[in-house]
């Protein structure tokens, strides 16, 4: 195991101390000055008198991780690989060569650690279910606090208290309720009383207040799991309640981990990216983001959100958040926050000639053992054959083409719907089938996308084409609300002038989950025409259609007709806001998830004949004169003959290992 996840170099690291604990495979510490040094309690006299001299100052680094979503090892389940851009693993080298270099640390985890990946699912199906090794592999890193994200509830409170359950550091969460109780579902904040050493070496105590928000639409996200038993109130209005409550128990410096996005700071109420109104609250000293899985600050320095400094740490463990604060202490007043400087420290950086990844720091290998039996059972599992694959599967192009990945996990689902309604009166309903690209780049990198070679579909591949626990789920829809339902999804696109030459063609800030498309409908997309929705599905040009020669069947949709659509839960639930989601209850709602429909659906079939050469149901309307650039992976070249009618030219290799190619639209 060790060796299969070594670094490249060679470097495993070593080893770790946490707090209070001993350093993983070092002598235990007996120096009390150096016990101070690092932030460890001890039994040494500290400093409570008034000071009436020169103020004080006290250096602390407080260290942060989010969205790690179970990805404890540098490893690609999906593609079973190595993988630099990932793993607690490395981020743990990170941590120990950022404490080594403060005296005074803490930790923090930002929510959304215990699933989104194929180890957290795992994990879930394991009979008997071990200690979630994501717990197991934080106590040993010494985390001091976390806080939920909204991945923690995707298979259940029952599953998630009995993780929480061996936790050795509180988890907090402040915007989360009982139904219908003023009770939290969790404790709103922490208090960490610590000793920690001025810049002479002289111990003071410190109080930090640790608080947590998650989004308020988890309890829509999840509503399968949380209906009628917990109840999501708004990030910054519960700040504005609880931070003067957590200042009146004596603290001297408040964190929030908000796994929340900046956002816009509008303060709208209930909004789901909402850090950078919190770091407004007064009160508020540091805030620790989250949730988009984006990284701030991109350059380090001095980075802040309304004057407080703040990092999010990207994603699987990318990055390393790091907030160096200088707190200064005079007279009676207490400490005070003088200066900081925030970074996000990457685990790997781009070659710059061939845009592979590589890796700035080695794993730990107490960290990589602790998951090595899952590792290795996780692997033989993904290995099992389900089915065969005459044509490759994948998903480079599925922004601007069909995909054949996605006709698949669309013909699944059809399937499913055909044989469970089959006899019914919504069984004779035209059924039309929506999916949408979970790995189509974006802020996952160029790695980020399907690639299942012509062969074996084995289990990891299925784990691969449907990521998520959803359930499938079907609307009677009208064609209407086809309609805008595309129309949604194809926000996606840039407006694009007839005639623009080189035009960027696709908004980084959708992310392309939310990109469905409809099979089963024949349509083109009106580049030229503005976009009717915005990036989170806001109505904003009522009067704007791209959606063009909509047909099923090679006839034209009657806005009026009657359709079964096959969507997911999440959907339903109003993710992402979709037209006619919240409309009226779901005609259909299957018991399984979308990947159990979808494994049995290909291990039936025996063998899957998706032809990525045929006609495309859908496609970008011709804009005669104009270009659009489309940022893939460089692995895209070998599938260009898909995309012929654009006419496509692979351009340069970008810093960030993405490839430029031109379509001629």
């Amino acid at each position: 195991m060790r060796d299969e996840l070594r670094h490249r170099t060679g470097k495993t690291g070593a080893g770790l101390a946490g707090k209070g604990r001993r350093a993983m495979g070092g002598p235990k510490i007996r120096d009390e000055a150096a016990i101070v040094a690092l932030g460890l309690p001890s039994e040494m006299a500290v400093s409570t008198m008034p000071l009436t001299g020169p103020p004080v100052t006290l250096c602390l680094r407080v260290l942060a991780t989010s969205d790690l979503h179970a990805h404890i090892l540098p490893w690609d389940y999906h593609a079973d690989r190595p993988s630099d851009t990932r793993g607690l693993s490395r981020v743990a080298g990170l941590i120990e060569i950022a404490r080594a270099k403060a005296g005074n640390v803490l930790l923090l985890d930002n929510g959304d650690f215990l699933h989104g990946s194929p180890l957290g699912d795992f994990v879930v199906q394991a009979v008997p279910r071990p200690d979630h090794p994501m717990i197991t592999a934080m106590n040993r890193l010494g985390y001091d606090a976390a806080t939920l994200g909204n991945h923690e509830f995707s298979h259940g409170i029952d599953l998630l208290c009995q993780s929480l359950g061996a936790a050795q550091f509180p988890v907090v969460s402040a915007n989360l309720r009982h139904h219908g109780e003023e009770r939290f579902f969790l404790p709103p904040y922490a208090i960490l009383d610590r000793k920690m050493a001025d810049t002479s070496g002289t111990p003071h105590p410190l109080r930090i207040g640790v608080i947590g928000f998650l989004p308020p639409q988890t309890v829509i996200w999840e509503r399968a799991h949380l209906q009628g038993r917990l109840e999501a109130q708004d990030i910054v209005n519960t700040a504005k309640a609880l931070v003067p409550e957590l200042r009146a128990q004596g603290v001297d410096l408040v964190i929030a981990l908000s796994h929340s996005g900046i956002g816009t700071g509008d303060d709208s109420g209930g909004d789901e990216n909402a850090s950078l109104a919190l770091a407004a609250v007064e009160g508020i000293d540091a805030v620790i983001a989250g949730h988009t899985h984006e990284v701030f600050p991109i350059n380090s320095g001095a980075a802040a959100l309304h004057g407080r400094p703040a990092v999010m740490p990207g994603f699987f463990g990318s990055h390393l958040g790091v907030i160096d604060l200088t707190l200064e202490k005079s007279g009676a007043a207490g400490w005070q926050v003088v200066a900081h400087r925030a970074e996000a420290r990457p685990i790997a950086g781009r070659d710059a000639v061939s845009g592979q990844a590589v890796a700035l720091v080695g794993g730990q290998p107490e960290i990589e053992d602790l998951a090595a039996p899952l590792h290795a059972a996780l692997k033989a599992q993904g290995d099992r054959v389900v089915g065969q694959t005459l044509f490759p599967l994948h998903s480079y192009l599925a922004l601007v083409t069909e995909s054949s990945a996605l006709r698949l996990v669309a013909e699944a689902q059809a399937d499913h719907l055909r044989l469970s309604l089959q006899g019914t009166t919504l069984g004779d309903l035209p059924l039309v089938s929506a999916v949408a690209p979970f790995k189509a780049g974006g802020r996952g990198g160029p790695e980020n996308y399907t690639d299942i070679p012509a062969g074996s579909v084995t289990e990891r591949h299925v784990a691969d084409l449907y990521l998520h626990p959803n359930r499938l789920v079907a609307l009677r829809v009208t064609g209407q609300d086809l309609a805008d339902w595309l129309e949604r999804s194809v926000s996606l696109f840039h407006q694009i002038a007839p005639g623009a030459r080189d035009a960027d063609l696709v908004d980084p800030d959708f992310p392309s989950f939310n990109f469905d498309m409809i099979y089963g409908l024949g349509y083109q997309i009106d580049l030229s025409q503005p976009a009717r929705f915005e990036a989170k599905g806001r109505l904003v040009n009522p009067a704007a259609r791209r959606i063009v020669g909509l047909c099923h069947q090679g006839k034209p949709v009657d806005p009026k007709a009657s359709f079964l659509l096959a969507t997911n839960s999440y959907r339903v639930s109003g993710g992402a806001g979709f037209p006619a989601c919240t409309s009226g209850p779901p005609a259909y709602s299957s018991a399984q998830s979308i990947s159990d429909i979808l494994r049995g659906y290909v291990a039936r079939k025996g063998s899957i004949r998706i032809n990525p050469m045929a006609p495309p149901q859908w496609k970008l309307a011709a804009l005669h004169g104009t270009s659009a650039i489309l940022r893939a992976a460089p692995a895209a070249a070998r599938h260009l003959a898909e995309v012929a009618a654009l006419h496509p030219e692979p351009l340069d290799l970008q810093a960030d290992g993405y490839q430029r190619f031109r379509l001629h639209l």
